[in-house]
């Protein structure tokens, strides 16, 4: 599998080119187009389970998670196909390097990734799945080793954390976080951030990378609500 992003920071595309018989996972809707033989399928989310078991598994994660019920996979028939994708909203695509380090994912990062990559639902502490919005009840942690394509919206920035001092972010513009740093999701000073303007905030301890969105789509959605016409 190689990737190609695009440079474009307003409205990326990743081309992602294939050999025969490689497969990749990616999130529904993503595809915009492919050029070769290949084979674009659905199936539920369900980690591999089947039957039963497999939906009810696929029903669990997209409940406490905020994941898709179904995640579709392609799978090259000729060699140096391509298949290109792109996030629903404006901003960055990045890839991460799964294996000699795992990343913990907002909802919504997730883009694509190669079928040697797995992840996990963990549970996050019962704070943080009660108000800070990363993912509900479980967030997703990856496994594997493999390429993994992430989105966010607006630019990326990049923080490396050496340990001395903790960093508090605020929780819409966490995207992706080194699974060995530890957490905790607050609320902002005021109640619930009212004097401040903010709301919940996470506040990473440790060594690691947390890697933030310029933009908050939360805050974007409110700006733009008065302007949708109502349905009659």
């Amino acid at each position: 599998m190689n990737v190609d992003i695009s440079s474009s920071t307003f409205a990326p595309i990743a081309k992602i080119t294939l050999q025969q018989n490689e497969q990749i996972r990616l999130e529904p809707g993503a595809m915009v187009y492919e050029q070769g033989e290949i084979n674009l399928e659905g199936h539920m989310n369900a980690n591999g389970k089947k039957g039963l078991g497999g939906a009810l598994s696929a029903l669990g994660r997209s409940m406490t998670s905020g994941e898709s019920f179904f995640i579709s996979s392609a799978t090259a028939l000729s060699q140096n196909a391509v298949l290109a994708v792109a996030p629903p909203t404006l901003g960055k695509i990045f890839s991460l390097d799964i294996g000699q380090e795992h990343w913990r994912l907002n909802t919504g990062a997730f883009l694509a990734c190669e079928s040697s990559v797995a992840y996990n639902m963990v549970r996050q502490k019962l704070s943080g799945a009660l108000f800070g919005g990363t993912g509900g009840l479980f967030v997703m942690e990856t496994s594997g080793s493999g390429t993994l394509l992430a989105s966010a919206f607006g630019d990326i920035e990049k923080l490396t954390l050496d340990g001395s001092a903790p960093v508090v972010v605020d929780n819409q513009h966490v995207i992706a976080w080194s699974s060995s740093l530890d957490y905790d999701i607050k609320v902002a000073s005021g109640i619930f951030g009212f004097t401040t303007g903010e709301g919940i905030v996470n506040e990473f301890h440790g060594v690691g990378t947390i890697y933030l969105q310029t933009r908050n789509l939360e805050n974007f959605a409110n700006q733009i609500t008065p302007f949708v016409p109502e349905k009659r």
